[in-house]
């Protein structure tokens, strides 16, 4: 890919982030200064590729799995969203108040998660499973339809025994889509920090929410939660 080509990509991750409706030429040919017509034929040969997608005639592209899969595979610890330090605060805060009470402490880490990232947050250590913001997930565009909402319950339905069995083993670890072993079709993204826990050998917590991120700035904030909590226990 060209550097250019890389370049449309990210911004029509980021701009579909945003806004949840397909990123059109015109948009992008502002942004990068040149021809409606050179976005066009960059954006054909994206889709080539895999990377993006045209749901509509006439309409605007939208990220694939793969697309995503080859931005998120860019993002580096080093060139992550930083986290803003008004939000590092809003875990901290709210999650060392309860430091004498584990359960507590991770319940309000994933409340700040869910209310930071607008989508579902996730915890988990041992057998317990704690959730906030299902509101926030069952209100995404994506979820709004039967089969996708059901698709998405269902990965929720089975998140716990999965993760378990598959014990995933990096510092953060990100399933995009099909990536999922279940909920495969539910258009779904799990971000997830691995942390050292005196309470469990497998803690995580993380996020769950359409495969639509803002993945540099979620990816910074589930890996700072994760950090921030090891601290804590």
């Amino acid at each position: 890919m060209t550097d250019r080509q890389i370049a449309i990509l990210a911004s029509i991750i980021e701009q579909y982030a945003e806004v949840a409706v397909p990123v059109g030429s015109v948009t992008l040919a502002k942004l990068f200064g040149v021809s409606s017509a050179t976005i066009r034929a960059e954006m054909v040969k994206l889709e080539e590729m895999g990377l993006i997608a045209q749901p509509h005639t006439s309409a605007g592209r939208v990220p694939t799995d793969k697309g995503y899969r080859y931005y998120v595979n860019g993002i580096t610890e080093a060139n992550e969203t930083p986290v803003q330090e008004r939000s590092a605060r809003a875990i901290a805060a709210r999650a060392s108040t309860h430091g004498d009470r584990a359960d507590r402490a991770i319940r309000s880490a994933v409340d700040s998660l869910a209310d930071l990232t607008h989508n579902l947050g996730i915890a988990t250590i041992g057998d317990q499973l704690y959730l906030s913001g299902m509101g926030n997930l069952f209100s995404q565009p994506e979820f709004m339809h039967g089969d996708q909402s059901q698709n998405v319950a269902r990965l929720l339905d089975n998140l716990e025994p999965w993760l378990r069995e598959a014990a995933p083993n990096e510092p953060l670890n990100v399933y995009i889509g099909t990536e999922n072993p279940i909920g495969k079709n539910a258009e779904a993204t799990l971000i997830i920090s691995r942390f050292r826990s005196p309470y469990s050998d497998n803690s995580y917590i993380g996020i769950l929410g359409p495969t639509r991120q803002s993945y540099g700035k979620v990816m910074g904030l589930v890996r700072h939660a994760g950090a921030m909590l090891e601290e804590i226990l």
